[in-house]
């Protein structure tokens, strides 16, 4: 791992831990866990919050200015929204995403959960998904969370991971170790 990844990687699970011990003792879990995924699917969506929190450009006071009127317009939690705040004040918002990784990471070992990475050729139904959870839990032993998305470039089957562990049963992938044993062949 290059030494600014685990920089960032360390500034962000120092603030993950701070506001996980916050939320664990003001009983407020669940609403954090809300509130990550409000942050996350605005960062995934909005151009402009993301390069506020990238972008050096900004002053302190921008950035303060700016997360305050992100928080305060997606109504997070005051223990979420101050972070955030005191983050900007210290220009560490580039790494909230890693920050909120890390608390995910943190809220699923509370409850007892793991996250399994999904990728389908197209949108699993809601049957195929319980399905899917149950059949992992039965493997993994917790509960299990999963983090669904689409690729149609594999073209069928699913490619799950699992903490460390990968399953890949995409025709893609059985197609390129095909096409690798013809070459070994010829």
């Amino acid at each position: 791992m290059s030494e600014t990844a685990s920089i960032s990687t360390g500034i962000a699970s120092r603030y993950a831990t701070a506001v996980f011990e916050l939320a664990t003792e003001g009983k407020a879990l669940d609403a954090l866990e809300a509130d990550l995924d409000a942050l996350n699917s605005a960062l995934g969506d909005i151009e402009d919050l993301r390069d506020l929190i990238a972008s050096p450009v900004y002053s302190r006071q921008d950035m303060q200015a700016g997360i305050a009127a992100v928080a305060k317009a997606m109504g997070l939690g005051a223990t979420l929204a101050n972070t955030l705040q005191l983050m900007a004040s210290k220009r560490r918002l580039f790494v909230v995403p890693q920050m909120i990784a890390a608390l995910r990471a943190m809220i699923a070992d509370h409850k007892g959960e793991v996250t399994a990475d999904v990728v389908s050729a197209k949108a699993l139904t809601k049957t195929q998904s319980e399905k899917l959870a149950k059949t992992l839990k039965a493997a993994v032993g917790k509960d299990v969370k999963l983090n669904a998305t689409v690729d149609e470039g594999i073209i069928g089957g699913l490619v799950v991971k699992v903490g460390s562990k990968m399953i890949d049963t995409s025709i893609r992938s059985k197609l390129n170790t095909l096409q690798n044993t013809m070459k070994e062949v010829g």
